[in-house]
């Protein structure tokens, strides 16, 4: 499928908004309702099919299944749940309320605050809009308290990065637009951004940058030797090292650790701000032009020329400590270019887990 065929989705936080919606027409209207049209703050309005409706006299609730477009989403085809209850005669008010699926957040640094439900400012008034627009001529005094859940939230929560940035027992409710827009690099760079933000509201001075898991996993062992850094400082950067870099000095860490295997430093070391986007042989054919000014080691030299890869040339050279210094070396400099005035040290980590360089 090309590129510009690629479907858009929708955001947790619209199809809460719209499964709370619903619930609150069919509350008011005592009717069932297929569908209800919502208002995005991305200024589109779209229609959401409603399911598993019930009704009673004073409450309502159904769902939505979220429809992530082509975006390769862990919420794609969740149901997002909403029960309305209303009680009359009491303090004019609407609560949102959490349920089954719902995380908790028990860190500092994100958008809620500890101990509150993991629901996002602008999905909350989002929420709290679409119902107020179905209530808008009540005048009666009365709370409606709108409980969301989704059943399964908590078994797809263990395949994001929830807990460590201190959202626990299920997902959080998210969306800033309420469009998924496919195969964006916005979730994971606001991830990015809010793991920074969880690091430094811990405490921690130091935020570890790693391209991968394998990475990271070597930097954890390495530092649990060498130094006590919580697990809040280990942040998965992946493939966005420019936005990781950038965020990190703008957001005022003291101390940056770059953690990756040879052919992502590689990358990073050639000035690749995206480290998918340039080819291994680019890569290589760079590195050969800076050991023709840096070593006599004909044997590197030749090395450099018939590798096909980066992998294969750190096999075949043995680790050379000069090659690996040389490409630790640029990678540095790359990052004090991107983040300037943050100390930046890197760690290079071996195919086996093992660390073979950090400086």
């Amino acid at each position: 499928m090309s590129r510009k065929n690629l479907r858009y989705g929708y955001t947790t936080g619209a199809c809460a908004a719209a499964a709370a919606k619903g619930a609150a027409q069919m509350l008011r209207d005592q009717r069932m309702v297929e569908e209800v049209e919502l208002n995005l703050p991305s200024g589109d309005t779209v229609r959401f099919p409603l399911r598993g409706q019930m009704l009673h006299n004073d409450a309502a609730s159904c769902y939505v299944v979220k429809d992530a477009g082509d975006d390769p989403d862990i919420t794609n085809g969740a149901e997002i749940h909403a029960r309305v209850s209303i009680e009359f005669f009491s303090a004019h008010r609407i609560l949102i309320e959490g349920g089954v699926g719902i995380g908790r957040v028990t860190k500092p640094g994100l958008a809620v605050p500890v101990g509150e439900w993991a629901i996002n400012p602008v999905p909350r008034r989002m929420v709290l809009e679409g119902v107020k627009e179905v209530f808008a001529m009540r005048c009666v005094p009365a709370t409606l308290t709108i409980a969301l859940s989704i059943p399964d939230g908590a078994e797809r929560a263990k395949k994001t990065l929830n807990e460590r940035l201190g959202i626990v027992g299920g997902l959080s409710i998210l969306g800033t637009t309420g469009i998924v827009k496919p195969v964006s690099v916005g979730a994971w760079t606001d991830t990015i951004d809010a793991a920074i933000e969880v690091a430094l509201a811990c405490g921690s001075e130091t935020a570890v940058l790693s391209t991968g898991r394998t990475s990271e996993m070597a930097a954890q062992k390495y530092f649990r030797s060498e130094e006590r850094l919580s697990e809040e400082a280990f942040v998965m950067m992946g493939d966005h090292v420019g936005h990781a870099l950038r965020a990190c000095a703008e957001k005022g860490v003291g101390r940056i650790v770059i953690a990756g295997q040879f052919a992502k430093l590689l990358k990073i070391a050639c000035g690749n701000e995206q480290t998918h986007t340039s080819s291994s042989e680019l890569d290589v054919k760079m590195l050969a032009g800076w050991l023709e000014l840096k070593t006599q080691n004909s044997k590197l030299k030749t090395a450099v020329r018939q590798a096909n890869s980066a992998r294969e040339l750190l096999e075949v050279s043995g680790k050379d400590p000069g090659l690996i210094a040389l490409v630790c070396g640029k990678a540095r400099e790359f990052a004090q270019r991107t983040a300037p005035g943050v100390e930046v040290k890197v760690l290079l980590a071996g195919y086996n887990r093992e660390v073979l360089y950090f400086g």
